[in-house]
């Protein structure tokens, strides 16, 4: 997809966070976001007084179309949680979103890169994984102004 093509319009279905590095994030109905800084209460946040983060760890998101499509394929189960992402979407197509502005519910934020899987995930999952979700895997973001995001907010 080109980078002017339309990506759609999506809603958020399932937001994550986990205060703890490899702990299963846990479901939220909504949450504060900080430029420069991620989402308040997951692991990645960070407190005034601490470094910011790099621009592409301050948002994840991943489409649950490609978590459906894998396990259709594979017969391989992977919730949105277990993606470790922390915005769940449907009906938008997170790949056209690489070097665009988008909003997030009330946050405007910039696609960096495709969020691809690691052998770090597909430890935390089961096999299959690393390779099933190729360019599928999600998309990591900058927050540009902040805000509060919920469930049912449109991207």
């Amino acid at each position: 997809m080109s980078a002017d093509a339309d990506p759609g319009q999506g809603t958020i279905v399932e937001i994550n966070v986990s205060p703890e590095y490899e702990r299963l994030p846990q479901p939220v109905e909504r949450v504060k976001a900080v430029a420069g800084r991620g989402l308040d209460g997951d692991r990645y946040f960070r407190s005034d007084g601490e470094p910011g983060l790099k621009p592409d760890e301050e948002i994840t998101l991943i489409a649950v179309e490609g978590l459906e499509d894998f396990e259709s394929e594979s017969g391989i189960k992977v919730t949105a949680a277990e993606s470790r992402r922390q915005v769940a979407t449907r009906g938008i197509d997170l790949n056209a979103l690489v070097g665009r502005r988008f909003r997030v519910g009330e946050l405007e934020c910039e696609g960096m890169e495709l969020c691809e899987p690691c052998t770090h995930l597909e430890g935390l999952t089961q096999p299959g994984v690393l390779k099933g979700l190729v360019h599928r895997g999600g998309l990591r973001a900058s927050i540009l102004s902040g805000g509060e995001i919920a469930v049912g907010d449109p991207v």
